[in-house]
């Protein structure tokens, strides 16, 4: 059952209600959601739902239906974020877990180890006991192979997951895994999830080769009812009449899970497929599907692998899949799961005393629910502590004075085209630097009062852009309706809620109606599909090196001002050539107390090894001054 509280619950009373179901059988487990705290009540025992209802404190008792109690979205709405050491799982980050089907040897471990973290991967997977059809087959290394998977792991600062195939082993791999891993053939081995469970440890729980989604959502309430809540799903395929590939990747399963439990759920290309071509593909239909992540079997030399050579992808192939997921993740609205940054330095207090050590802040332009809080949340997780900031000169005011370590704003939009605004404010603060960038896709949608319908609307609030944007949806779905331009299009939507009127609508994304309380009427509305909107990651210079060091640096933005004379330009633009930088960008900005002359904003595109400082010294040389942005990764 679900016990729901009341808002103004005291600690004592939540304390009675715990211990009265807790003394009844029940395993209870606090939720608090954002808005009701609830207990998770579960187990064999029954009673009357009014003897919890009429307790001090409690609002309503609502049964559960569904037979996998504790993995139910109807205990909790909200998604759960798995968190394996550093790296989160869930949400609306895609994690990539990768390494060898097989530890064979420390040499090959620790190779494939630096080039899958080199191209991206946040975890490190690797069998040291493996279950195969064959008695005769390689089993494994055992203990030995664990050691050496979490010498890797630490070396190049990835957890590590292997598979757990007998419970008397459990204990002893605790000592060195971050992640266990529940193979298909052991999905049902109840005394197994049993004893995993007990550990409270971050679970991976792959689905049976014939298992049904309700038998994996119980064997997952198995994991959950013996001790552990932090378990991902993993669909790796099942197995069909179909004999062209090894299995059949059901990825119609990922949305149905995710509508049923608030697990996340990742996916196995290598063994739905079993070949090595296919698992490229396959990958990013996965994502697509709207996945939290895979994990896939990469090795250096496959065709001396002494277990499933043929599903692996070399490291190149590999490299080039997380560029694919990489340019895919904007289009399904998530980004990928980076292994986290060092928290940036706290000695600093200036402006920032009222803040927990140790804490991290990200300022925004806008109000909660916009866009730019949107990017802010997938580059740097969705529990980070946010400050919103009335304009773009506020945002990095509050970076530029300590109040917040970060900022993300916006800078370049497929349809608008730059954001001025962003450009000159870094000119005017040469303390700032750009670290980073992110990228999201913009989805509009038509946000009103929880009891409002489309039919009610006269009067349409949101930023001159959403309007814009939206012209065609507002002329042939509201025609008798009015556009009013405001400053913001979260701020439109905190006025729809503070006015209570169910005539007036907003348009925003759907994370402000959700911040607000409010009501999507109509998602997916504006004109063009195609609209996706860069953002700059700024700092000041101590806590640049904790973004960059977590991703691979492919950017760089300047600023210069050339001579006004023949040729300026071309001969400064041309040390990008000679270097064979790509230049992707170059906008001019006017200088401010200089009418009629301009400063040169250019992004390019850094290959790797390329001596940034000597490309710095030689555009010096050709311009009249000249300023280094930032070098960043293309996504965070």
């Amino acid at each position: 059952m679900i016990v729901i509280l009341k808002q103004g619950i005291t600690p004592q009373e939540k304390d009675k209600v715990r211990a009265f179901l807790t003394e009844k059988g029940f395993i209870v487990k606090e939720i608090v959601g954002q808005q009701d705290t609830v207990l998770g009540a579960v187990g064999k025992v029954s009673i009357d739902p009014r003897t919890v209802e009429l307790m001090p404190g409690v609002s309503s008792v609502v049964p559960i239906s569904k037979p996998y109690k504790l993995a139910s979205r109807e205990l909790k709405k909200e998604d759960t974020i798995v968190k394996v050491g550093k790296v989160s799982i869930g949400g609306n980050r895609v994690a990539v877990i990768a390494g060898p089907c097989s530890v064979e040897n420390y040499d090959q471990v620790m190779t494939i180890a630096e080039q899958v973290r080199e191209a991206g991967a946040v975890m490190l997977r690797g069998g040291a006991f493996k279950p195969r059809t064959s008695p005769y087959a390689f089993q494994g290394l055992g203990e030995e192979g664990l050691k050496i998977l979490r010498k890797a792991g630490d070396a190049f600062d990835m957890p590590i997951t292997s598979e757990v195939v007998s419970p008397s082993d459990v204990k002893m791999m605790a000592e060195y895994v971050d992640m266990f891993q529940i193979g298909a053939r052991n999905m049902q081995n109840f005394e197994l999830l049993k004893e995993v469970g007990k550990t409270g440890m971050p679970v991976l729980l792959k689905r049976g080769l014939a298992a049904t989604i309700e038998e994996w959502l119980m064997a997952a309430e198995y994991l959950m009812a013996s001790g552990t809540d932090q378990v991902v799903l993993c669909e790796r395929g099942i197995r069909t009449f179909e004999k062209a590939t090894r299995n059949t990747l059901d990825c119609s399963a990922i949305p149905v899970v995710q509508k049923l439990t608030h697990l996340p759920v990742i996916g196995d290309p290598s063994h739905a497929t079993g070949i090595r071509d296919m698992v490229a593909p396959m990958s990013l239909a996965i994502v697509a599907s709207g996945a939290s992540g895979i994990i896939v079997e990469v090795h250096n030399c496959p065709e001396k692998a002494l277990s499933d050579g043929p599903q692996s992808l070399y490291p190149s192939q590999f490299e080039k899949l997380m560029r694919d997921i990489q340019a895919l993740c904007p289009v399904v609205g998530k980004s990928l799961e980076r292994v986290p940054r060092k928290n940036p330095s706290t000695e600093r207090k200036t402006g920032s005393e009222e803040r927990a050590e140790g804490s991290v802040k990200i300022a925004f332009q806008g109000e909660r629910g916009a866009f730019s809080e949107v990017a802010a949340r997938r580059t740097f997780g969705e529990d980070v502590s946010v400050l919103p900031c009335h304009s773009f000169s506020d945002t990095f005011d509050a970076v530029s004075s300590g109040a917040s370590d970060y900022a993300v704003l916006p800078i370049e939009n497929t349809l608008g085209g730059m954001i001025y605004d962003t450009i000159d404010l870094l000119a005017i603060h040469p303390e700032l630097t750009v670290v980073g960038e992110q990228q999201i896709r913009v989805v509009h949608s038509l946000i009103g009062t929880p009891d409002a319908e489309i039919s009610d609307i006269k009067n349409v609030y949101s930023h001159p852009q959403g309007l814009a944007q939206c012209r065609k949806f507002l002329r042939e779905e509201l025609p008798g309706a009015e556009a009013i331009p405001y400053f913001d299009t979260a701020g439109a939507v905190a006025l729809v809620a503070e006015k209570k009127d169910r005539s007036i609508a907003a348009i925003a994304g759907a994370p402000a109606a959700k911040h607000y309380g409010m009501k999507v009427i109509e998602e997916g509305i504006e004109t063009d599909a195609s609209n996706f909107t860069r953002f700059y990651v700024i700092s000041r210079e101590e806590n640049a090196e904790a973004i960059r060091s977590g991703a691979k640096i492919n950017k760089a933005a300047f600023l210069f001002s050339v001579a006004d004379e023949p040729g300026s330009l071309i001969d400064a633009v041309s040390v990008f050539k000679a270097h064979g930088i790509n230049m992707k960008k170059i906008e001019s900005r006017p200088i401010p107390g200089k009418p009629w002359e301009y400063m040169q904003y250019v992004e390019v595109d850094l290959p790797e090894g390329i001596d940034i400082e000597k490309i710095c010294s030689e555009i010096r040389e050709k311009t009249t001054s000249f300023r280094v942005f930032g070098t960043f990764a293309s996504a965070l």
